[in-house]
């Protein structure tokens, strides 16, 4: 088994989405099946064993980084990137291969949109890479 980050997309990837229209652009019933949609594919990831986590993110952010020995972090607000190149959220998954992880983000891009609609989402998939823990002789 292997774990994959499968990454939602705000509006963006290699190519633009199809009719892309911001959430904050859809009608309530069109967010309420969208949200009752990923519910039931983390529901089916669940029950086949494959869900590891799912979570949605606010657009909200900030940068930081270190800031020197001794130093305060540094923090900035911005400049930030385009709306449409934000992530939405992931779900983290724990299947057998990158082709059922594909399969999996295929389907999470299928979600519903504006009048119903297929989202078409670009849905990176990133597998997480397992280390060894070190060992008690390093």
């Amino acid at each position: 088994m292997a774990k994959y980050l499968l990454l939602k997309h705000y509006g963006h990837g290699p190519e633009r989405m199809p009719s892309h229209v911001p959430m904050t652009e859809w009608a309530p019933e069109d967010v309420d099946a969208h949200i009752a949609f990923q519910i039931q594919l983390a529901d089916e990831l669940r029950e086949s064993g494959e869900f590891v986590d799912a979570q949605a993110i606010g657009p909200e952010v900030s940068y930081a980084r270190f800031g020197g020995t001794g130093q305060a972090p540094v923090v900035t607000d911005g400049p930030y990137p385009e709306s449409g190149e934000l992530v939405a959220g992931w779900f983290l998954v724990d299947v057998e291969s990158r082709e059922r992880a594909v399969e999996i983000a295929a389907r999470a891009s299928s979600a519903p949109a504006k009048d119903g609609k297929p989202l078409f989402e670009w849905i990176e998939v990133r597998q997480i890479l397992e280390m060894d823990p070190p060992s008690a002789d390093a």
